[in-house]
């Protein structure tokens, strides 16, 4: 029988970042599993004999307590004394000015060890970061990843014999990874055995940011524009967005429109990645491309979510996956993920652009027979001349030499392992 809860890996920086005396801050979407981390978390403390407090301003029965840093601190030294305690603080964006609220905790020096949550607008309305500079680390939730999902769902069998997994089970891992395309990271859309009760998360999950994160905090004037906007972005999936042209199809001044593209990136809906240029006369240098934090909602969007069955479709929604693995294997780096696009037509799928280096990545949800080089490549090859490009297919492993540049083509497989 599959196992219920889904081994996250930001868990283990969670608890090494317990040894620090900042305030822990973990962000990301309503129900990426924030509270399910917490919640785990302080049962191994309390294991351990340490003491913690649970709050969640969710709850009105809890919220009472943050009506100013004082009551906060009866309360605390009521439940665990002066001593060390733990003190988990779930939906944080609850409390206004929760940015001021903390710092002015932290500066106290307790003998507290703050570890808080905020869904969506976070960053957007509280402005916490500002507040918390130099006085937190943050930890950004995203979705069940790839490889989070696929040892769940082989039941940890595989946990780091991923690769062999891929060669020997070759047909239960195409569907797996179909599996994914179709439904997305959401925890509960994951352990949902049915697609019936599926299609029921994914609902709810979609209403609730809708209501909670963008008509509620955010007050938008249309809405109606937000949700049709977001469909139309989901329907141009990976393509290069034109600022005019969504203006009108929304009817949003393009201020406006690019307001609100602000609030879906920072409410963790959509990725945007911008171009890579050097030469501005001959390429595309302000129109950025957009991509989804979640395939699953992305597919709900577009009344696609489970139905997913058209290669052309399958190709963007991989394109969509291969950027989150980059940007999981590039987090903590001085390395950024961008397109590159020119005037003419060519184009590179990602940029894996750090200060001294570039590698140009590009991506096809095919089987490769025979190593070829696709002819936008071989152009950003000879216009930069990196020492490395990178072809990312779903069964040919080779090496090319092509001007000088080493042009590796990699299985999905490899990049998860």
């Amino acid at each position: 029988m599959t196992l219920r809860i889904i081994a996250r890996l930001r868990y283990n920086k969670l608890k090494e970042l317990l040894k620090e005396p900042e305030i822990i801050l973990i962000t990301g979407a309503r129900q990426v599993g924030k509270t399910t981390l917490m919640r785990k978390l302080e049962q191994e403390l309390q294991i351990q004999g340490e003491q913690t407090i649970f709050l969640n301003l969710d709850i009105e029965a809890d919220s009472r307590y943050f009506e100013s840093q004082a009551k906060l601190i009866k309360k605390l030294e009521l439940d665990c004394s002066k001593d060390k305690a733990y003190v988990f603080i779930d939906e944080i964006q609850r409390k206004e000015n929760a940015g001021l609220f903390l710092k002015g905790l932290y500066d106290m020096k307790l003998n507290y060890k703050f570890i808080v949550s905020g869904s969506g607008s976070l960053e957007l309305k509280e402005k916490i970061s500002e507040s918390l500079a130099g006085r937190k680390r943050s930890i950004e939730l995203r979705p069940v990843s790839f490889v989070e999902f696929l040892n769940f769902k082989t039941e940890y069998k595989y946990e780091n014999k991923l690769g062999s997994f891929f060669e020997i089970e070759t047909e239960k891992a195409k569907l797996l990874l179909q599996e994914y395309l179709n439904f997305g990271g959401y925890p509960k859309v994951v352990t949902s055995t049915s697609l019936e009760e599926k299609q029921r998360a994914i609902a709810e999950i979609y209403t609730s940011y809708l209501d909670k994160d963008i008509k509620a905090l955010l007050n938008l004037e249309r809405p109606d524009a937000y949700t049709k906007m977001i469909r139309i972005l989901a329907a141009q999936l990976g393509q290069t967005l034109n600022y005019s042209e969504l203006a009108s199809q929304t009817g949003l001044a393009t201020e406006t429109l690019k307001k609100y593209l602000d609030y879906a990136e920072k409410t963790f809906a959509i990725q945007i990645i911008s171009p890579y240029f050097k030469n501005k006369t001959k390429e595309i240098t302000k129109s950025p491309e957009v991509y989804f934090n979640d395939i699953g909602l992305r597919n709900y969007t577009i009344d696609e979510f489970g139905s997913i069955t058209n290669e052309t479709e399958y190709s963007f929604l991989f394109e969509n996956l291969i950027l989150d693995i980059l940007k999981e294997n590039n987090l903590n780096s001085s390395r950024e993920i961008h397109f590159w696009r020119t005037t003419d037509k060519a184009e590179v799928d990602f940029i894996i652009d750090s200060a001294k280096t570039v590698v140009p990545v590009e991506v096809k949800y095919s089987h490769y027979q025979k190593a070829k080089i696709p002819s936008s490549l071989k152009s950003f090859i000879k216009k930069y001349k990196p020492k490395e490009a990178w072809l990312i297919n779903l069964g040919l492993r080779e090496e090319l030499e092509y001007e000088n540049c080493k042009v590796r083509f990699i299985t999905l497989a490899d990049l998860l392992t």
